[in-house]
């Protein structure tokens, strides 16, 4: 299921106003032409802002999603007619066949179940052509991220136009292994609403991401070191034979 930061209506509708630093997918948008991207599988494509960059640039692509209110953002964009956009997860996908799938962000992170995440592989797998390359990253959990996720380090106030202004900060809930928790909270001033999102996130190190993809048939062929985030995050792009 979903955060309620992506399925609440109303933190849907502000989750772009709040998150406007994406230069992480300008690697997205280079790798695609790397690889010669025509057709894309964009899972956790949330409110639509990778998905719409490629399809901008005239490729084919396919956001899926389970957060219906994230996907509702996303239609209502300019542009969102030439995305095919699907409500659901990569294990119940209909029958495609991409260049690229990818997984932006936290979507990886976010999938925390050893049962999910080997569905999600395995969708992502059956999605692909023969040829075609799964990119995602993860967080390295020696860099032990989680440490700044407090009010300190994440507090802000966000003047958003027809919205007003909106607080937020975030806090660490609670740490069990790989399996981090944190909660999210939502001030609006325009009605002193309080609202809230927790999140977990798996921090998988490099040796078990790289397992997890051979075992599901994939050929990885390369670790990169996040652009934005050196040497704090991973990408790893592997290969469907």
């Amino acid at each position: 299921m979903a955060d309620e930061c992506f399925r609440h209506p109303r933190l849907a509708a502000v989750y772009d106003a709040l998150d406007t630093d994406r230069g992480d997918l300008d690697a997205y948008v280079r790798m695609a032409d790397e690889f010669g991207a025509r057709r894309v599988l964009d899972i956790g494509c949330g409110t639509g802002v990778f998905a719409l960059l490629l399809a901008e640039r005239g490729t084919e692509v396919v956001g899926v999603d389970p957060a219906a209110a994230s996907l509702g953002v996303a239609r209502a964009k300019p542009g969102a007619g030439r995305v095919r956009w699907i409500e659901g997860d990569a294990m119940s996908l209909p029958p495609l066949r991409t260049d690229l799938a990818t997984m932006t962000a936290n979507v990886a992170q976010a999938i925390a179940g050893p049962r999910a995440w080997q569905g999600t592989l395995h969708g992502a797998y059956e999605a692909l052509r023969p040829g075609g390359h799964l990119v995602f990253e993860t967080r390295d959990p020696a860099r032990r991220a989680w440490e700044e996720w407090d009010r300190e380090h994440t507090h802000r106030v966000v003047e958003i136009p027809g919205t007003g202004a909106v607080e937020s900060w975030c806090r660490l809930l609670d740490v069990s292994g790989p399996l981090v928790t944190f909660r999210w909270t939502y001030v609006f001033a325009a009605d002193g609403e309080v609202l809230t999102s927790d999140s977990t996130l798996r921090f998988r190190d490099r040796a078990e991401v790289e397992a997890d993809l051979t075992g599901r048939g994939f050929e990885v062929r390369e670790v990169r070191d996040a652009p934005d985030r050196e040497g704090r995050e991973l990408v790893f792009v592997a290969r469907r034979p």
